[in-house]
């Protein structure tokens, strides 16, 4: 082969090498970019996308409705002080009196009597005592004369202390009796209406509270109070002169107005609750003694609370928690719960109205774990 042809051939032959080998290069470096761009893909797969929701300020107070039973302000039986029958009645049920009003009246036949036999005890006694006095008057004076002894004088004078000493009780036992015979009149013991009356005329009346019965039930409900159970988380809140109002469901639409008047300050280890009692206004009439009634307590919200939904909360072996996304990871905030609205929770500590919370967050979750936001919105209030 001449020269020429081989170094045509060489050309040849080394141009393809070189073109090959670009092609080569040229494989090698897309199938490079492919890796890159996978790895690149699979990274940010791998980064979990959220929907985060800002927590909303709580309220500046809450609403605490409680059960509770109206009672009066006074609420008492009337009793007899006295043994007899009843001789008349001048109130039923449902009446409205004034304190001191007659009630009704009882007759004592048997006190009578021992009236008018202790009056006559106090006549015997006290004509004894101006005997007594007379005889000791003359007495002294015939000392002064010794024509008695000394003796005999000192016992007519002694004879005259004893008879002023029955005098005494013979007038203490008419008082006594006196004040027996006024009880025969029964009065109100102060202004209200009388709730029942459990005697009639010719009724057998007996002295006492223990064994006899009552002859009439009274109420005062110019003002009325109500006993509710605060749980113990409220407690703090629950001080005297808080608003509070009152709801019968007989009477939509309508609140009276009260206030807390005192509590026992003191915690009921069997309920953990603790009594407080609500006083509210009654001119009107128009709440009755022993009605049931909603009590809402307006307490005041605890400082820096905020309000999130219950699907942004997780429960862990540590306590409750919620995912907040910072800076683009995962952190896991305790919290502690004042208040359970139902779809929200009340949290009175641990978060902050800018904190981002991711909803729904997955229970594999953990610290540290990156995060990417796809959309954020404002967490809704209670």
């Amino acid at each position: 082969m001449k020269s020429g042809s081989k170094t045509l051939l060489t050309v040849i032959i080394t141009a393809l090498a070189v073109a090959l080998g670009f092609r080569i290069f040229d494989g090698i470096q897309a199938r490079t970019h492919a890796e890159a761009a996978l790895v690149r893909e699979t990274d940010r797969a791998a980064i979990l996308a959220v929907n985060v929701i800002h927590p909303s300020l709580g309220a500046r107070s809450e609403e605490l409705i409680l059960p509770g039973n109206i009672q009066a302000f006074t609420d008492t039986p009337v009793y007899a002080r006295t043994n007899g029958y009843l001789k008349r009645w001048y109130v039923d049920i449902g009446a409205r009196v004034k304190s001191g009003q007659l009630l009704a009246e009882i007759e004592t036949p048997e006190v009578d009597q021992q009236y008018r036999q202790a009056r006559a005890e106090l006549g015997t006694a006290q004509a004894n005592l101006q005997l007594a006095n007379s005889t000791a008057e003359r007495w002294q004076d015939l000392l002064k004369t010794e024509s008695v002894s000394r003796q005999e004088t000192d016992e007519k004078i002694g004879d005259l202390a004893a008879k002023k000493a029955a005098v005494d009780a013979a007038s203490a036992n008419v008082k006594r009796l006196e004040e027996t015979q006024s009880f025969q009149k029964i009065y109100a013991p102060f202004d209200g209406v009388i709730t029942a009356r459990n005697v009639d005329i010719g009724s057998l009346v007996t002295a006492g509270s223990a064994g006899p019965k009552e002859l009439y039930h009274m109420a005062a409900i110019n003002e009325m109070r109500v006993y509710v159970q605060v749980p113990q988380m409220n407690s703090r809140a629950a001080t005297p002169g808080l608003p509070a109002d009152l709801t019968l469901e007989e009477l939509p639409g309508r609140k009276f107005r009260g206030r807390v008047a005192r509590t026992s300050e003191s915690i009921d280890p069997t309920s953990r609750t603790l009594l407080a009692e609500v006083d509210v206004d009654n001119q009107a009439g128009l709440l009755l003694p022993g009605a049931y009634v909603e009590v809402h307590l307006k307490l005041p919200a605890p400082a820096h609370s905020v309000t999130v939904p219950v699907n942004a909360l997780l429960f862990r072996s540590e306590g409750l928690t919620v995912a907040a996304a910072r800076n683009g990871v995962v952190a896991l905030v305790p919290i502690t719960i004042g208040h359970d609205y139902g779809n929200s929770l009340e949290v009175t500590s641990g978060l902050t109205p800018d904190e981002l919370l991711i909803v729904n967050p997955p229970d594999s979750i953990v610290p540290g774990q990156k995060v990417q936001i796809v959309a954020a919105s404002q967490g809704n209030p209670k």
